[in-house]
């Protein structure tokens, strides 16, 4: 993938994260920017459905099944889960690619703050915080998490 640019947004379950990654998204969209994003989840995801040929392609037995339809398509592997480093390598080519999750990855990341323990003080891949109000823990930059097009020109500038 021919990529310069990649940022993270991190932070706890029901932080904002899905949200903000979805904004962002829109954002740079407006600006022209062509955007990829990865989502990593901590379990079992399954894009397919019992009972669909393409399941049944790999209840089979299928070491890779490609879904193809109208717009979109998917390619799903039986496989151990990969490294991020080899699923950026294999996203078309993009202005930024936005990754949210991959906590322990080292690229820089913004962390969405909505309670909880603040993740920043003890990762130093995060570079600023999103926030809905100021965080007293904390000399990074501060965004409130509705400030989109702050946090996307943070963003182009940082990644």
């Amino acid at each position: 993938m021919s990529v310069s640019r990649v940022f993270g947004v991190t932070g706890w379950k029901n932080a904002g994260k899905t949200t903000l990654v979805e904004r962002l998204v829109a954002e740079f969209v407006r600006r022209g920017w062509r955007v990829n994003t990865v989502k990593h989840a901590h379990h079992e995801v399954d894009i397919d459905q019992p009972g669909r040929d393409s399941f049944r392609h790999r209840a089979a037995g299928a070491t890779e099944v490609a879904l193809v339809g109208g717009r979109r398509y998917a390619i799903m592997r039986e496989q151990e889960e990969p490294s991020l480093a080899e699923i950026l390598t294999r996203l078309a080519p993009a202005d930024l690619v936005l990754i949210e999750g991959y906590k322990r990855e080292p690229h820089r990341k913004i962390e969405v703050r909505a309670g909880g323990d603040p993740m920043a003080p003890g990762d130093p891949t995060i570079v600023a915080v999103a926030a809905d109000q100021r965080p007293p823990d904390s000399q990074l930059p501060w965004f409130r998490r509705d400030d989109i097009a702050g946090i996307a020109d943070f963003v182009a500038r940082m990644s």
